[in-house]
């Protein structure tokens, strides 16, 4: 019986530079057609593929790194840490936080540094893409503490639409919780773009300001099973369930 040496599997070029990170995968097969991409010392054509641990991939003549293990991380992120690798005022980050992880994983949006709550770090690229890009709309829910307590047609004009400085920021769902002592309210908030400081500017503009913000859902990701810091691997279920929010748009 002949022997049949196995092949290393292979991927789409595109595929494997979005999964480095380098770019999305519409943005990889722009650089591959404008030549940008070399492949074992030829110039790339779209339709190539390679196994980035064998093939000698070149980005604007920088050797691609061999692929690291792909990782999808669920991170309870606390206040008081920014949402970075590094920062250059010396606060602390959340790569701290997952030091025991020898692949470099990013997070994926943000949360600020006095907010908290559920924070999908990964390597990624594409899924990373995909998940933050406003056209997949993919839902994130707040539990939101803010001063007072905003009548209910101001949390309705929230759902409506509120006009902020670069534009009309709108919530799919906003649902008062419960009120607290101090004459303070909880809010639960929906959105489905991930712009900078957004739902706090959103709580500004019905001039009733945020005092504690709390990310309870990212897609289908939540922390209830995480205290403050601790992190989980997703499962295959919970990947599964992730992708299945990512909408497809046109090519």
């Amino acid at each position: 019986m002949p022997f049949h040496k196995k092949q290393p599997p292979v991927e789409r070029l595109q595929k494997i530079l979005a999964q480095a990170g380098i770019a999305s995968r519409r943005k990889a097969e722009e650089m591959i057609k404008n030549g940008r991409v070399i492949l074992n010392g030829k110039k790339a054509k779209l339709g190539d593929k390679a196994n980035p641990n064998f093939d000698k991939i070149q980005i604007d003549g920088q050797l691609l790194q061999h692929a690291e293990e792909i990782r999808y991380i669920r991170l309870n992120k606390p206040r008081g840490y920014i949402t970075a690798l590094s920062d250059d005022r010396g606060r602390p980050v959340v790569s701290d936080l997952i030091n025991s992880i020898s692949e470099r994983i990013y997070p994926v949006g943000r949360l600020d540094y006095d907010s908290e709550g559920v924070l999908l770090l990964t390597n990624d690229g594409t899924l990373a893409h995909q998940l933050t890009h406003p056209s997949y709309k993919v839902p994130r829910t707040y539990e939101v503490k803010v001063k007072g307590n905003p009548k209910s047609e101001l949390l309705r004009q929230l759902e409506l639409g509120i006009k902020l400085d670069d534009g009309i920021a709108q919530a799919l769902h906003v649902e008062r919780i419960r009120p607290t002592p101090g004459g303070h309210s909880w809010i639960e908030i929906v959105l489905t773009e991930g712009r900078n400081r957004e739902v706090k500017r959103m709580f500004d503009a019905i001039r009733h300001p945020v005092l504690r913000l709390k990310r309870t859902k990212y897609a289908n990701l939540h922390v209830d099973d995480l205290k403050p810091g601790e992190f989980r691997n997703l499962s295959v279920n919970e990947l599964k369930a992730l992708r299945s929010y990512i909408v497809e748009i046109d090519t």
